[in-house]
């Protein structure tokens, strides 16, 4: 398991009963979490002095109750600096188990030793788009959600990194790929994190386990002819990591060599010393 546990402004306090208890700067949240499946007693006094709490409804989605949280506040991690607010469907802009893949993306790019230029598609807030810039690389920041473009952009600027080579692009990826098949645009380095399930510009449906491989080896055609990493995260549930190892040996691996390596990613849970596990990554790497 890569587990992300450098944060000092984030942490996981506790686990119980479908809910996580977070830290998110001084905040204090309760979120659902369909991994925590064990019901142990809740003796942190923080499950009853929470800042906000959301709570899932038996007719789909929810709501965040004794909201006390200012409209948005920032979290840091290392020099990466996060606009965080609370959102519909329990999120709050930042997904912090990712920070084990932006230390990894951080890493290859500065030992590359060369320009890297990079694509990150379905690039929601822009966390692994602000780790490959701050390390030196060109990035294309992809996403068909434009307040999600604009929330990156946000991101970037609180980061001091609003000047670094970044195109910010608001379209359906697939599209956008395809396009710049054909203007013969190469990338160094891919990072992408598809949705389960979605609907395409002219309502076409994605399915993850149906649609990701064929997605895979449209964006395979912009790799460079010595590409550096591809990353692939996912968060559907019952989809191993191995099968985006697989995905990744059969189309990446067999053409420009390199290996795979898959794991879950995970939090930390100060209370308890357990470890969250928070989806899937399937990691290319030409080294």
């Amino acid at each position: 398991m890569w587990i992300a546990d450098r944060w000092k402004d984030y942490e996981v306090l506790d686990t119980s009963s479908g809910e996580k208890l977070e830290r998110w700067g001084k905040y204090i949240l309760v979120r659902p979490d369909p991994q925590v499946i064990w019901d142990t007693e809740k003796k942190n006094p923080l499950w009853r002095r929470y800042d906000a709490r959301y709570s899932r409804s038996n007719t789909g989605g929810g709501h965040w109750s004794e909201h006390k949280l200012p409209e948005r506040w920032q979290v840091r991690y290392d020099d990466l600096v996060f606009n965080v607010k609370p959102m519909n469907f329990k999120h709050t802009g930042v997904f912090p188990e990712q920070a084990a893949n932006w230390d990894f993306i951080r890493d290859s790019i500065r030992s590359a030793g060369r320009p890297v230029n990079v694509l990150n598609l379905f690039a929601y807030t822009g966390g692994a788009t602000l780790a490959a810039a701050s390390a030196g690389a060109s990035v294309c920041h992809v996403d068909a959600a434009k307040g999600m473009v604009a929330w990156a952009k946000e991101n970037a600027k609180s980061s001091g990194l609003e000047e670094k080579p970044i195109r910010w692009i608001v379209d359906d990826c697939a599209k956008f790929v395809e396009r710049e098949i054909k203007r013969g645009r190469k990338y160094d380095a891919v990072i992408m994190d598809p949705p389960s399930y979605g609907r395409g510009p002219s309502g076409e449906i994605w399915k993850l386990e149906e649609n990701l491989y064929p997605f895979v080896k449209l964006v395979s055609q912009v790799l460079s002819d010595d590409p550096l990493f591809f990353i692939i995260n996912s968060y559907t549930t019952g989809l191993a990591p191995s099968v985006l190892g697989y995905l990744l040996d059969t189309i990446i691996s067999t053409r420009h060599g390199g290996h795979s390596q898959c794991e879950e990613l995970g939090l930390p849970v100060k209370d308890s010393g357990l470890v969250l596990p928070c989806g899937s990554t399937g990691r290319w790497m030409k080294k």
